[in-house]
């Protein structure tokens, strides 16, 4: 009985490390967030000059496990990571007026994180949206560290939250003016729905999701094009 009784202890004391690492995780990536990030927009000057909490998260991060059968906390958890992984190549090399200016930044440099060694670009394509293909909402929230990008949020992206975070950031990127641009019957869109076509086409054309969200339709027989990305840093100000 008593091998037994501590075999469970064990079994247990593991079980609540990675949870409590995780929920860790979460709970100072919430503070970092909100301390740092304004109106969409990043302080990385700020963060520069004293990046101890930054670095404490990542240095977490490390050594974390998360899989994709617990959907939520995995999909929170690299969210997060991506979007913390973008400010720290940012801060690494700021000053910067794009992440751009730095060769490699989203396909060539590898993050230690989650276990593994992993570029911003795999975390987006292969642990994401090649795991979970029929979630295109991950393209609102994801935050490459340009203005182009729908606005990052003063708040982590937790298990318990996550769906309704989704949705609200969808709901807002799509009812944001300067996202969809609308001039009559011709419609201006981001290129994330030329570059990610197919994620948006599962239920339809791209316009029926972009109208599912938005809360004045696009014309029936809107005229839609594409504007250049803006690259610019999302620096504030």
């Amino acid at each position: 009985m008593k091998k037994v009784s501590l075999l469970v202890l064990l079994i247990a004391s593991i079980s609540f490390g990675y949870s409590q690492s995780t929920t860790d995780f979460f709970s100072k990536s919430d503070a970092f967030f909100m301390t740092n990030v304004k109106n969409g927009r990043v302080a990385y000057k700020a963060i520069k000059s004293n990046p101890a909490a930054l670095n404490e998260l990542l240095e977490m991060a490390k050594s974390i496990t998360v899989t994709k059968e617990n959907a939520n906390e995995y999909q929170a958890f690299w969210i997060n990571g991506y979007n913390l992984l973008v400010i720290d190549g940012i801060v690494k090399n700021y000053p910067i007026k794009s992440p751009l200016d730095k060769p490699g930044f989203f396909d060539k440099n590898k993050n230690e994180i989650g276990g593994t060694s992993i570029t911003l670009n795999d975390i987006e394509n292969k642990l994401l949206r090649k795991n979970f293909p029929k979630e295109p909402r991950f393209h609102f929230v994801l935050v490459c560290g340009g203005l182009g990008c729908p606005p990052i949020i003063n708040a982590a992206y937790k298990p318990s939250t996550l769906d309704a975070q989704l949705e609200k950031q969808t709901i807002l990127a799509l009812n944001d003016a300067n996202f969809i641009q609308v001039n009559k019957n011709k419609v201006k869109i981001s290129q994330i729905f030329e570059w990610y076509k197919g994620d948006f086409e599962h239920d339809g054309r791209v316009v029926d999701f972009i109208n599912k969200y938005k809360s004045e339709k696009l014309p029936e027989k809107a005229k839609v094009s594409h504007y250049p990305y803006d690259w610019t840093l999302n620096e504030a100000n």
